[in-house]
């Protein structure tokens, strides 16, 4: 008894072992569901290496545009490892229980590459406004260094605000239930059982999601209304429809990704309304599927990507000919000379 006075009165931190996740209990087909999350991650993974690998070895592809999207490529990549794997664990070998210290790391990795995949989407944003608004100095504004500059910068806040978030937690004590209701070690419905005080992590929780959602999804919408401005300033017709054309691909990754997310956290989040088994399957969905989804709506639809990888499959088709034709000569002349 007086062990746990002092727990509330915050003179002794307890960490518990380890959490329970529990959000996938209930759920009636969730064998359907989880082999469904075996093909969102193997199309992640595939589709998003093959634009990595594409712009890496492609010096043509350099390019401030496709730094960008190769910056895409790989935030979407880690942000599925990060939870989609885990989940295919749990059902598979029926074992729900994660470390404390493996809780928190997987909470900072979630956390800061759901972030980087905000910020990552408002750079591709500030790439077609340069492109559009400014087409005569594009070239001289949006440059290599100068987009290394953004994403560097958008890497360094994304990681250092997250890991500040995560080490807070570690000043909660928790001496009661370690059930977590969610499909990975969230932020939320953790500090939620803690026994002491989780004021601050509430708070900075909801400012981070301001920040680090708001913020860039706010700078994507007013980067579109300037884009429109010019666009219906143009005089050609043919202009405006090429100009709004480059921008299609892009508000659909927004809208897949934005969407839902502001959509459960207002509504489930903030307000409760949802069901929170609901909630559970609703949030894992709109994170784990715009990685899968960005890379074939975006990324391999781009005509220069499309290009490098057609020459590509050409060039290995023409490559493997050109090697059975020389094993049929071979065989040929070895004929002949017995």
């Amino acid at each position: 008894m007086s062990s746990l006075r002092t727990v509330f009165n915050e003179s002794v931190i307890v960490h518990p072992p380890g959490f329970y996740i529990v959000g996938f209990e209930t759920f009636p087909f969730i064998s359907v569901y989880f082999i469904f999350l075996v093909f969102v991650y193997a199309v992640t993974l595939l589709f998003n290496s093959l634009v990595i690998c594409i712009i890496a070895f492609d010096h043509y592809l350099h390019t401030p545009k496709f730094l960008a999207v190769a910056n895409l490529a790989v935030v979407d990549v880690i942000l599925n490892t990060c939870t989609i794997p885990s989940m295919i664990k749990i059902f598979l070998v029926k074992d729900n229980f994660i470390p404390y210290n493996l809780c928190l790391v997987q909470m900072f990795f979630y956390y800061a590459f759901a972030t980087l995949e905000s910020y990552a989407l408002a750079v591709l944003a500030y790439d077609r406004l340069i492109a559009i608004c400014f087409p005569l100095r594009h070239s001289s504004i949006n440059t290599l260094r100068s987009m290394s500059y953004i994403l560097g910068m958008t890497w360094a806040l994304g990681l250092g605000t997250t890991m500040f978030a995560v080490v807070i937690m570690t000043e909660l004590s928790f001496c009661k239930s370690v059930q977590v209701f969610s499909y990975f070690c969230d932020y939320a419905p953790v500090f939620r059982l803690a026994c002491n005080d989780f004021s601050l992590q509430w708070t900075v929780a909801s400012l981070l999601a301001i920040l680090l959602l708001v913020g860039p999804f706010t700078f994507i919408i007013l980067s579109y209304v300037s884009i429109l401005g010019t666009v219906f300033r143009m005089k050609s017709l043919d202009n405006r429809v090429k100009a709004l054309a480059t921008c299609i691909e892009h508000l659909i990754l927004v809208a897949v990704f934005y969407i839902p997310l502001i959509t459960i956290f207002t509504i489930g989040f903030y307000m409760r309304l949802i069901d929170p088994d609901q909630r559970v399957l609703s949030l894992s969905l709109a994170s784990c599927l715009p990685p899968c989804i960005n890379p074939i709506v975006y990324s391999l639809k781009t005509k220069e990507i499309k290009v490098r990888f057609l020459a590509l499959v050409k060039n290995k088709r023409i490559g493997t000919d050109h090697k059975s034709k020389n094993l049929r000569i071979n065989d040929t002349s070895m004929k002949l000379r017995r």
